[in-house]
């Protein structure tokens, strides 16, 4: 017992030694020479970009960008911009813009004409918001129909998609289009009895003819099966039918040889095209 209280006094006497603030020792410089006799060199770190105004432009003008330099002293002092265009150029540009906003009818400039209004006629004829066109994207209508704006936008879409495309530049391109009914308070193919025909309702219009700017001008009875024209317009035949309801040509019966129809029918699913 008095053996093991003499161990806890000295365990105890010594612990003041244990107490005392022990602070890391520096390492000591590496040896230049490593034990296998080769040089130790240091590990390569990022070095500090080059200084480079004395091969820079060091004219602030000349720069690229603020605080960057224009490492080419050929650069040009300004880039090249566009000569600012006449103010007569521009002055009939805003012309032409006006006027094509005043005449334009459905809200889109391409379809320029007039606005009809409603449009009576005897039992379930007429139409309730009537436009008589005069041109679509450009090219003249003769004469011109009176038809709704739905018919209207197909109509446009046919000359965009069908009639251009298929023209091209021939004859310095397309002109005008040859109508030959629109708006008529009438019954299918005039066959009395029939039902209505779509354009009763102002949903359909006839065309004809193509009239080139050259003058010349493609025509369903002539031209439908020909070596020249043929194919153009059995593409603008067939560009057609999406645009609108019902599409109808030479070969759809006798009542159209000589004529294109096309018609907005409000109660298809689809077309029906022939």
């Amino acid at each position: 017992m008095i053996r093991r209280a003499a161990c806890l006094v000295a365990a105890c006497l010594a612990l003041p030694a244990l107490a005392q603030d022990v602070r890391p020792v520096a390492r000591p410089d590496p040896p230049s020479i490593a034990p296998s006799g080769d040089i130790i060199r240091p590990v390569v770190r990022p070095y500090a970009r080059l200084d480079l105004s004395a091969t820079a432009q060091l004219d602030p003008r000349m720069r690229a960008e603020l605080g960057l330099f224009a490492f080419s002293p050929d650069a040009p002092l300004q880039s090249a911009r566009p000569l600012r265009r006449p103010a007569r150029i521009e002055a009939e540009g805003e012309a032409r813009r006006l006027a094509r906003a005043r005449g334009q009818v459905c809200g889109d400039p391409d379809i320029q004409g007039e606005v009809v209004g409603y449009v009576p006629g005897p039992g379930d004829c007429g139409i309730d918001e009537a436009v008589r066109v005069r041109s679509v994207s450009g090219v003249g209508l003769r004469s011109q129909p009176l038809i709704d704006c739905p018919t209207a936008r197909a109509l446009k879409t046919w000359i965009d998609q069908g009639v251009r495309p298929a023209v091209g530049s021939e004859g310095g391109g397309v002109a005008s289009l040859r109508v030959v009914a629109h708006f008529a308070c009438r019954a299918r193919n005039n066959q009395a009895g029939g039902r209505m025909s779509e354009h009763a309702f102002g949903r359909a219009i006839d065309i004809a003819g193509i009239r080139l700017q050259d003058g010349t001008e493609m025509t369903l009875l002539t031209d439908w099966g020909s070596a020249a024209h043929g194919a153009q317009l059995r593409q603008m035949w067939r560009a057609a039918c999406g645009p609108f309801g019902t599409v109808l040509g030479p070969e759809a019966n006798r009542f159209h040889r000589d004529h294109f129809h096309f018609d907005t029918a409000r109660y298809r699913r689809g077309s029906y095209c022939r």
